[in-house]
C-alpha cells in the first residue's frame, strides 16, 4: 500500500481532471485546530472517467431548481428574522463574496446583517479600500476583530515552519468570529457564501446547506493544536497565558447545539457564480480589483485583501503541486467562463510564478530570513510531485496539466 501513498497521504499516481486541470493532489478541507505534523490528507475524488468530484457536482448544479432553492432560503431566513436588532451574521472580508452575501441578504431579502470580519495578517491597500467600502458604499454594518498582534504572528510563523500553512491562522479565526459573534449577539443564523465543497470535498457534503459544526466547535478544547504544537507547548516556550489564545478556541459543541446556532451557505440556495458575485460587488459595494492580476495567476479580484494570501498558495503548490492559477482556472472551467484548453494555458504560464511583491514583508511579518525560508519549503516539497535539475539547480514538476 505504501507504494501507492505520496507525501502527505496523497496519491502517488499523478492525476488530472479531464474536464477541468485540478489533479488529484487537491487536498479536502481539514479541521485547523487539530491539524499536526504529518498529517495525512484526503484528496479530491476522481471517477472511473477520470473526472474530479467537482466538474462533476457543477453538472448537477445546471440540473438543480433554483427556484425552489430560493424558496427554502426565504423560509429560512423567515425562521430566523428577527422585528429588532441583526438576525444574521456574515463573515468576510468586504472581499466579493461576503459583499455580494451581505448586501443581497439585506436588499432584496429584508435581513439585517451584522458583517463580522477577522482581520487579515497584513492588509494590502486595495483589501483595505474595499473593506472601507463595504459599510460606507455598500451601507453594511461591521465588527473588526483583530487579535493580538504578536501572538498572531507567532502562530503565523509556527505555521509555516512547521506545517508549511502560513495561513492557518487566518483560515481558523475565520471560521470561528462568526458562530463566536452570533452567541455573543443571540443570533442564530450565520450565513457564508460559497461551500467549499464545490472545489473538491466530499461531494455529499453539498447535499447539505450547513456548515460541519467540525470545523468551529468541540467536545474539548484539550487537544487543538495550533501551528502544529499544542497549545501547552507554546505557552511553556513563549511564556504565554491560556487566556491569550481565547480568539483561536473553537465554540463548545453543546452551546452550539443550545444556541440553536447554524451556519449555512448561500451558495447552496443561490446558484453560485464568483464571477457574477465580483459584477454584483463592484455595482452595489465598492468593490474594486487590482490594477494588475495577482502573481501566480490570471485573476485580479480573488483574495486579494491579504499580503499573506499569494504565500498561502504558494505552499499549496510545494506541498500539492497546484498553484493558484490550477484553482481560479478550474473554476472557470466548471462556470463557462473560459474552455479547458485555455485553462491548460494559463496554469503553464502562471501556476509557478513565485511572489515577489510582498516576498519581503512577509519575511519580516515571521521573522524569516531568506535562506530559512527557502529551507523549509524545500523541506515541505513533496518528493513523488518534484525532482532537482542538477544542470539548471531548478526544481520542476514532474507532472503538469496537458
Amino acid at each position: 500500500m505504501s507504494r501507492l501513498i505520496g507525501d502527505y497521504g496523497l496519491p502517488k499516481k499523478v492525476l488530472f481532471c479531464k474536464k477541468c486541470v485540478i489533479s488529484n493532489q487537491r487536498p479536502s478541507s481539514t479541521v485547523e485546530f487539530k491539524s499536526k505534523k504529518e498529517e495525512k490528507k484526503n484528496s479530491i475524488n476522481f471517477d472511473k472517467d477520470q473526472i474530479c468530484s467537482a466538474c462533476r457536482f457543477a453538472e448537477i448544479k445546471k440540473k438543480i431548481d433554483w427556484n425552489k432553492r430560493e424558496r427554502e432560503l426565504k423560509k429560512l431566513l423567515n425562521k430566523h428574522r428577527k422585528k429588532s436588532g441583526y438576525d444574521v451574521i456574515v463573515p468576510g472580508s468586504g472581499g466579493k463574496d461576503s459583499s455580494f452575501t451581505s448586501h443581497i441578504l439585506k436588499t432584496k431579502y429584508g435581513m439585517n446583517p451584522l458583517t463580522v470580519t477577522w482581520s487579515p495578517h497584513l492588509y494590502t491597500e486595495i483589501g483595505w479600500k474595499n473593506f472601507f467600502n463595504w459599510s460606507h458604499v455598500g451601507g453594511l454594518d461591521n465588527m473588526l476583530y483583530t487579535p493580538n498582534g504578536v501572538l498572531h504572528r507567532l502562530l503565523t510563523a509556527l505555521a509555516f515552519k512547521n506545517l508549511l500553512n502560513p495561513f492557518q491562522p487566518f483560515i481558523l479565526g475565520q471560521r470561528i468570529i462568526g458562530p463566536l459573534m452570533a452567541q455573543k449577539f443571540g443570533i442564530s443564523l450565520i450565513m457564508y457564501g460559497e461551500n467549499q465543497a464545490e472545489y473538491g470535498n466530499v461531494i455529499s457534503e453539498n447535499n447539505s446547506p450547513k456548515m460541519n459544526n467540525k470545523f468551529f466547535s468541540s467536545k474539548s478544547t484539550n487537544s487543538i493544536k495550533l501551528g502544529g504544537l499544542s497549545i501547552k507547548e507554546i505557552i511553556k516556550r513563549y511564556h504565554y497565558k491560556a487566556r491569550d489564545f481565547t480568539p483561536y478556541l473553537p465554540l463548545n459543541e453543546k452551546e452550539i447545539i443550545k444556541n440553536k446556532i447554524e451556519v449555512h451557505y448561500l451558495g447552496h440556495y443561490k446558484k453560485w457564480d464568483p464571477q457574477e458575485c465580483f459584477y454584483y460587488a463592484s455595482e452595489n459595494t465598492g468593490f474594486k480589483p487590482n490594477e494588475n492580476r495577482t502573481e501566480g495567476s490570471y485573476s485580479k479580484y480573488s483574495s486579494i485583501d491579504d499580503k499573506i494570501d499569494t504565500f498561502h498558495y504558494y505552499t499549496t503548490l510545494i506541498k500539492f503541486g497546484i498553484g493558484r492559477a490550477t484553482y481560479d482556472a478550474a473554476q472557470e472551467i466548471r462556470n463557462d467562463k473560459i474552455t479547458r484548453e485555455e485553462g491548460v494555458s494559463l496554469v503553464h504560464k502562471y501556476d509557478q510564478e513565485f511572489p515577489n511583491k510582498y516576498f519581503s514583508d512577509f519575511l519580516n511579518y515571521i521573522s524569516v530570513s531568506e535562506s530559512e525560508f527557502w529551507q523549509i519549503i524545500n523541506k515541505f516539497r513533496s518528493k513523488h510531485l518534484w525532482e532537482f535539475n542538477k544542470s539548471s539547480k531548478k526544481w520542476k514538476l514532474k507532472h503538469q496539466v496537458q
